[in-house]
């Protein structure tokens, strides 16, 4: 399952096998303007999962360019098994967004109003 929230200056991810449960919780945040390297990352919550939340959380604030927070629960899947699925599930949801955020642009930021 992933929950997907995005606000002007972060994102929120959460990923959780069979229903809805917070995991290990990973705050990330993009390197400063004009600054060349990866995102700096901290476990705030649990521990399991916490490098597959780590490597999501700081791609999504590279990506994004944004403050990501990243939630994994895995109950029964290993986190290496995990890893690549979830990576790609991500991707996809990153890359549907930025298409709607486009195609938002190109209408002039107007989305089904009615006067």
């Amino acid at each position: 399952m992933i929950i997907f929230i995005e606000t002007k200056n972060s994102c929120l991810i959460m990923l959780s096998q069979n229903e809805d449960r917070l995991g290990t919780l990973v705050a990330a945040v993009p390197p400063g303007k004009g600054l060349i390297g990866p995102s700096t990352s901290s476990i705030l919550l649990g521990g399991k999962n916490a490098t597959l939340a780590r490597i999501i959380a700081e791609k999504m604030a590279s990506k994004t360019n944004k403050v990501a927070l990243v939630s994994v629960y895995l109950e029964t899947i290993d986190e290496s098994m995990a890893g690549p699925v979830l990576v790609r599930l991500v991707d996809k949801v990153m890359s549907k967004k930025a298409e709607e955020s486009e195609a938002k642009m190109e209408t002039g930021g107007v989305e089904g109003v009615e006067t």
